[in-house]
C-alpha cells in the first residue's frame, strides 16, 4: 500500500469481510487476532484482484517497509531535524542501515536513494501539475536548498528542467511502480 486510496481499498476489503484490525497504515495491518487458513486466502485473493499482494517473507516486508516510510516521509513532509534518512530507517526498522540497503538493493535492483530520488520526482511532478506553488515554493516545501538545486535535481531524475516539464506534462508513474 503506497497511498491513502490503497489504504481505503485495503480497509474496504477488510470490511467487506469483517476482519477486525488494530491498526492499518502504509504496507503494513495489525490484526486484533491471528486470521484461519480460509480467512487468509480469501483476504490474498481479494487483495490480489485489486493489485496488492501479501508480504510475509521477512525480508520483503522489510522492502515494503523501506518504501512506505521514505513515501510517507516525502509526501508529508515530516521534519527530522539533522537526521539523515539512513538514521531515520534505522531507528524506526531497527536494523543497521548496511544491512536495509543490502537488502533494498538486492531485491530492487536499485538503492535506498535511487528509490527515494524517484519518489521526490513524482511528488515535484505532481506539485507542478497542481500549479499552486512556483518553483521556489516547490524547493522549500520539498526541503531543497534552492530552487536552482531542485531543477537542477529534477533534470537529472526526468531529463526536463521544470518548466520545460510544465509545457510537456509528461506521464506520471504510479508509486508502487518504482
Amino acid at each position: 500500500m503506497v497511498c491513502d486510496r490503497c489504504l481505503g481499498s485495503v480497509k474496504n476489503t477488510l470490511e467487506q469481510q469483517n476482519l477486525k484490525y488494530e491498526h492499518i497504515s502504509l504496507g503494513r495491518i495489525e490484526f486484533k487476532k491471528e486470521l484461519s487458513k480460509d480467512q487468509f486466502h480469501l483476504l490474498e485473493k481479494e487483495l490480489k484482484a485489486n493489485g496488492f499482494e501479501i508480504v510475509a517473507e521477512r525480508n520483503d516486508k522489510i522492502v515494503t517497509d523501506i518504501k512506505s516510510l521514505i513515501i510517507a516521509l516525502v509526501y508529508e513532509h515530516k521534519d527530522f531535524g539533522n537526521y539523515k534518512l539512513s538514521e531515520v530507517l534505522s531507528e524506526e526498522l531497527h536494523y543497521d542501515y548496511s544491512h536495509l540497503t543490502s537488502i533494498f538493493t538486492k531485491a530492487e535492483g536499485q538503492s535506498i536513494q535511487s528509490f527515494q530520488n524517484k519518489i521526490r520526482a513524482e511528488r515535484i511532478k505532481e506539485l507542478l501539475e497542481y500549479d499552486e506553488l512556483n518553483i521556489s515554493e516547490i524547493a522549500d516545501k520539498m526541503d531543497f536548498g534552492s530552487a536552482a538545486y531542485l531543477s537542477t535535481f529534477f533534470k537529472k531524475e526526468t531529463g526536463l528542467n521544470p518548466s520545460q516539464y510544465k509545457l510537456k506534462h509528461s506521464e506520471r508513474k504510479s508509486l508502487d511502480k518504482l
